[in-house]
């Protein structure tokens, strides 16, 4: 089968892969679309101190069940899927505990490159190829753990939904989740790249009455205004800092802020925006290794909240189905954060799309 492999720092090559069958309480899946996310261009560029290479990369994904090994109970050969990069195994302290959705039964191995019992799945001309993030979507046929699969509804185009592996669900969990933004508040989303917009998109259906979108790219506010933002601004425009000139038109700061950047300067900035007494700030974005935040610890002793979110606070198997059905009633949007559709021996090309910020 054709997959998408990186050795570091080079672009993406496509090979000619074998991906073995599914183990004990494994599920191989072909994949019928794929997404390309910054996670994976992070890990792409040779920047990511955990990236084990070569490796098939992608977590975006859906596509059908092939086969399953032995002890698998939850999908069957033909159901239509989507693999999961924070699996829900339902028994570890994490998922038994309602406050998060960070599943640790696979966790060491899975950050290793390799599936739960220390092997992989995928070789090249005989030689072993990492996966990533218990997903590795960029092939045609891919191996996972029974708990890092969530089936979904039949009927759904899997050239959509397979945004619901990340970026959509994150952002607009981080609104409705993480934050819990309330009706009539006032929200400030920093970065508006996909997430952003999943972000924006959680704030107006949570009721927030005004949703400042901040962006260096201007190309990029007409479509977050789609998405439900009242206004848009670029920090450029501004002699003052950012955080300074929301805290003035705001009467105080924001009543939630979101960072969807992964830069730490940014993230200062947004908690900053926050209002005093009661603003919540909340990290989406992730920043690259060993950077660090800060600011005056003041900031928290007069009332606001630092946060983060991973995958938007979703246990993953118990809610992407049901946001795969928000979509298909129309709850969420979809559709309209796809902006170019190609096929896959053009993957790099894709790559190329989305560091321009042309999509």
């Amino acid at each position: 089968f054709r997959s998408g492999i990186l050795s570091k720092s080079k672009p993406l090559s496509l090979e000619e892969v074998e991906v073995a069958p599914p183990k004990a309480h494994e599920v191989r899946i072909k994949i019928v679309a794929t997404a390309v996310c910054h996670t994976d261009a992070y890990t792409l560029s040779g920047a990511d101190p955990e990236g084990c290479f070569p490796v098939i990369l992608g977590h975006e994904g859906a596509g059908i069940v092939e086969s399953v090994g032995e002890g698998v109970t939850k999908v069957k050969p033909g159901d239509t899927v989507i693999p999961l990069y924070i699996p829900q195994c339902g028994e570890c302290k994490f998922c038994k505990n309602p406050k998060t959705n960070l599943c640790q039964k696979i966790r060491i191995t899975q950050g290793k490159g390799l599936m739960p019992d220390g092997t992989s799945r995928f070789t090249c001309k005989g030689k072993q190829i990492y996966h990533f993030m218990g997903t590795s979507t960029f092939s045609e046929y891919t191996v996972v753990a029974d708990i890092s699969v969530a089936k979904i509804d039949a009927a759904a185009p899997l050239d959509k939904v397979c945004l619901l592996g990340c970026g959509i669900s994150t952002g607009y969990g981080a609104a409705v989740n993480t934050a819990k933004v309330e009706p009539g508040s006032t929200c400030a989303v920093f970065g508006l790249g996909g997430v952003g917009l999943a972000v924006i998109m959680g704030c107006k259906i949570a009721g927030a009455s005004r949703i400042i979108g901040i962006d260096l790219n201007k190309d990029k506010y007409a479509k977050a205004k789609e998405f439900g933002a009242t206004e848009c601004m670029s920090p450029q425009d501004f002699k003052k800092p950012i955080q300074e000139v929301l805290v003035e038109m705001t009467d105080g700061g924001v009543d939630y802020s979101f960072e969807c950047i992964g830069n730490v300067g940014v993230m200062r900035a947004a908690l900053e925006a926050c209002h005093k007494g009661w603003g919540v700030s909340v990290i989406v974005g992730v920043a690259a290794a060993g950077q660090e935040i800060s600011t005056r610890p003041f900031q928290l002793v007069t009332g606001r909240t630092w946060k983060g979110t991973a995958f938007g606070g979703w246990k993953s198997v118990d809610n992407v189905p049901k946001l795969v059905t928000d979509y298909m009633s129309k709850k969420i949007k979809v559709d309209e954060f796809v902006t170019h559709t190609l096929p896959f021996d053009k993957i790099n090309e894709a790559f190329e799309l989305m560091h321009t910020g042309k999509r």
